[in-house]
């Protein structure tokens, strides 16, 4: 158990020095908690080594690796910060306090919340990694909740479903998003935990058979097009997002189509598009169950074709195609971006990723705030404002305007702005400038002028017109749903500085 090979394995092409690192601040880590014992009764070293295998799986670097085993030291223990800084340098010492910073907060019930989040996204604008290490300490937390009192488990578990599951998910990295999502679900909905592990249970070996069949029906069709480099799998969707697709089908899993999926990974962007086509020149795909992330890949970086078919055997199945590129992206998002050594990757296809440069690390060992780039998604920056502004609404505000599912609305010019399902018009024009909502009179949407109330869809082209006399009115506020623009338009009016 703990042992620090386990770690190494998980290593890609580590050197003796990413070696001798890691294991330094194991032996440290170790020595320092001797005879801390958590609420379970194991070794309180236990969760430091299992922080940092989390780290290790995502493929960080032996830096933040070794920052995962030393996260809690400062706390829990009498080491100081000189001294953690004359072992291990400057850049862990800066890793460490930030995610030690995100932990200080003594305050009870709602405050202690909300302090806690607007600690955790200053952290995520500053340097990403200390974020990636406290989600893995979070998930660490998840795997071990029964040990926690009953009346925390719920508190805790909500807190993970509600804003650090989706923080994981805004960042692309579905293996987190995933894990906190189903070691929170069953604390949180245990009924309905138990409804959803009995319809995988009974579905589970028919889903097998269906895709074994049609992979190998599949792979013979690409071998007869001369297709040889790619690489078959399959998944089986999580508990909770299969969960969270019942309740939007009102409980018909019939009308689920994406509960399984073929997977299909080549190696360049051009063979996924070959794909395409001789999966639809055998299997005629379901209408309107065709997109193409590729040429517009979602906002937290996922990229891949997805197409739903018909076997031609009474079954419907659904079929990813991506790049191998593509594939590590998509289970690990940014964290497969960030590593020491190398920066942003140079070779990145994905232009949604390229905000990580300005958060980069090696930026902020002064511990100053530098990550100011345009280039940062507006959503982190949006986080980072209203942090500063929000008031005793602010958790719920924030659940609102950025955790909730969200719509991708294009501008005329082909750009996508991110906002909440049910936005409107108002949302979208103060989403791009206060100005433009400010002053906004009309608006296109799809080539049809309609009323600047009217609530967007996925997908929706929005083309908005400004006037210098035209003004926000007290009316627009009810039909708005983010609270930037219910903010705003109170500013206009006077009611708020």
């Amino acid at each position: 158990m703990n042992d620090i090979k386990e770690i190494f394995s998980l290593l890609n092409n580590p050197t003796e020095e990413d070696k001798a690192l890691i294991q330094k601040a194991y032996d440290f880590a170790q020595k320092a908690h001797t005879g801390g014992v958590r609420k379970s009764g194991e070794p309180y070293f236990n969760h430091l080594f299992g922080t940092a295998k989390n780290i290790a799986e995502l493929g960080m670097s032996s830096t933040t690796i070794a920052a995962g085993f030393l996260h809690d030291i400062i706390e829990d223990t009498n080491v100081t910060p000189d001294e953690l800084k004359k072992e291990f340098g400057d850049e862990i010492l800066f890793l460490v306090e930030g995610v030690t910073k995100l932990g200080k907060i003594r305050h009870h019930g709602t405050a202690r919340y909300d302090e806690s989040l607007r600690k955790l996204f200053v952290a995520m604008s500053q340097d990403i990694r200390v974020l990636i290490i406290k989600l893995c300490d979070r998930l660490h937390n998840m795997m071990t909740l029964e040990h926690v009192p009953k009346e925390k488990q719920l508190r805790i578990a909500k807190e993970t479903l509600e804003i650090y599951a989706p923080i994981a998910y805004r960042l692309g990295i579905k293996k987190l998003q995933r894990d906190l999502e189903d070691t929170a679900f069953k604390y949180v909905y245990p009924n309905e935990y138990e409804e959803i592990r009995k319809i995988m249970k009974a579905k589970r070996e028919k889903i097998e058979i269906e895709l074994t069949k049609f992979e190998k029906l599949l792979k013979k069709e690409l071998a007869k097009n001369n297709f040889t480099d790619f690489h078959i799998d399959h998944r089986v969707k999580s508990m909770y997002s299969l969960f969270k697709k019942l309740k939007k089908y009102k409980g018909d899993v019939e009308s689920i189509y994406d509960i399984s999926a073929l997977r299909v990974t080549v190696k360049e962007v051009a063979d996924c598009y070959k794909v395409l086509g001789i999966v639809h020149s055998n299997w005629r795909p379901l209408p309107e169950r065709i997109k193409d992330y590729i040429a517009s890949p979602k906002l937290n970086g996922y990229q891949s074709i997805h197409t739903t078919i018909f076997t031609g055997d009474g079954g419907i199945i659904e079929v990813q195609i991506r790049t191998q590129e593509m594939d590590k992206e998509a289970e690990y998002g940014i964290a497969s971006h960030v590593s020491y050594k190398e920066g942003l990757k140079k070779k990145t296809t994905n232009p949604n990723l390229l905000w990580i440069r300005s958060i980069l690390p090696g930026k902020n060992m002064s511990g100053k705030k530098t990550s100011t780039s345009t280039d940062v998604p507006s959503w982190i920056k949006e986080l980072v404002e209203y942090q500063n502004e929000a008031g005793d609404e602010f958790i719920d505000d924030i659940k609102n305007d950025f955790f909730e599912e969200r719509i991708f609305v294009f501008t005329p010019k082909g750009d996508v702005i991110d906002l909440p399902k049910d936005s409107c018009v108002i949302d979208f024009a103060y989403a791009i400038h206060t100005d433009i909502g400010d002053h906004i009179s009309s608006a296109k949407i799809n080539g049809r002028f309609l009323a600047i109330t009217t609530t967007l869809k996925n997908g929706d082209r929005v083309e908005v017109e400004t006037k210098k006399g035209a003004k926000p009115s007290f009316k627009w506020i009810e039909f708005c749903k983010t609270t930037m623009a219910r903010r705003k338009i109170n500013q206009a009016l006077g009611i708020i500085k």
